[in-house]
């Protein structure tokens, strides 16, 4: 008789779900929703979005002082009314005018350009934490929101220089070609204060809370950045230790601040000026900018979830 042998069958390997379901994804080309793109293909969709967000900061502009009866004069309104409290309480009360020269567009100029930071960050912490409907609703690459908020605060900033200039002709500094300077400045503040602002947004969004602790941090920020009084006057004295004259002249606000005084007013001359301020004031816009772009990037597919 014949035998016939029987092979039992080969049992086969289980396949999980999650392996059916990324198979059948790769057989049709589908992808995660709201996954992380790489970094150049992020850049690239923010660019593609940049009418967006020029047309998201000008609303957002536009709206600000919509219930109010003077509309729009609160954009210039408002950091002019803060110098005045300002020139009072530290120009008069505490002296700190004396011994510098044009010290209203000494002191409005760096209000103007301290705000235009200090918005900057307050708008970017809730930048997405506020936004959490539009965040939801709309696939579009988060870091627009940051980068429109901080386009809104250059757009108030603006019409504040022009209420700037009238008051430079007014004490009689007269204009010059080193008002160009400004352009050049304003570009890595802005940089800066995007970069920031996404950190900030980041950070914001994953606790709330931030929100409220920013504006006595920024307080502290502004108290030590020259916005009221000379940092150069100050270090000329030098009773301080070598550390803290340091942070003084590198502190990026007092540098963007310093660096307009020395575009905008004929007084401030370039010896009151850090040295390397220009590259002080580039390192500071890469640092922020292009640091605080990848940190907001890599919790991209994070934002909205929770």
């Amino acid at each position: 008789m014949s035998q016939v042998l029987h092979t039992p069958p080969q049992r086969a390997t289980p396949v999980s779900p999650a392996d059916d379901a990324a198979a059948l994804a790769a057989r049709y080309g589908l992808t995660v929703s709201g996954a992380r793109p790489s970094l150049p293909a992020y850049v690239r969709q923010l660019w593609a979005r940049r009418h967006f967000i020029t047309a998201f900061a000008t609303a957002k502009l536009t709206s600000q002082y919509s219930q109010a009866k003077l509309g729009q004069v609160w954009q210039v309104m408002t950091p002019l009314l803060n110098a005045a409290v300002y020139y009072f309480i530290f120009g008069i009360l505490l002296g700190t005018k004396h011994g510098v020269p044009d010290y209203v567009p000494f002191l409005v100029t760096g209000v103007f350009v301290w705000t235009f930071t200090q918005s900057s960050i307050m708008a970017g912490t809730r930048a997405i934490s506020g936004s959490l409907g539009l965040v939801r609703a709309l696939h579009f690459p988060r870091a627009a929101l940051p980068v429109s908020y901080a386009l809104q605060q250059l757009q108030q900033l603006l019409f504040s220089m022009a209420a700037l200039a009238v008051i430079l002709l007014g004490f009689g500094v007269p204009p010059s070609l080193s008002w160009l300077l400004a352009v050049p400045v304003l570009v890595l503040q802005f940089t800066f204060n995007a970069g920031v602002a996404m950190v900030m947004a980041r950070m914001g969004a994953r606790t709330p809370d931030i929100a409220q602790l920013m504006p006595f941090l920024l307080r502290t920020w502004m108290y030590v950045s020259g916005v009221m009084w000379s940092i150069d006057k100050v270090l000329s004295n030098n009773h301080l230790p070598h550390w803290a004259m340091v942070l003084l002249e590198c502190n990026p606000a007092a540098v963007y601040i310093d660096l307009m005084r020395f575009a905008l007013i004929d007084s401030f001359h370039a010896g009151q000026l850090p040295p390397h301020v220009w590259a002080l004031a580039v390192g500071w816009a890469l640092v922020a900018g292009v640091g605080g772009f990848i940190y907001f990037w890599k919790a991209e597919e994070t934002y909205g979830r929770g």
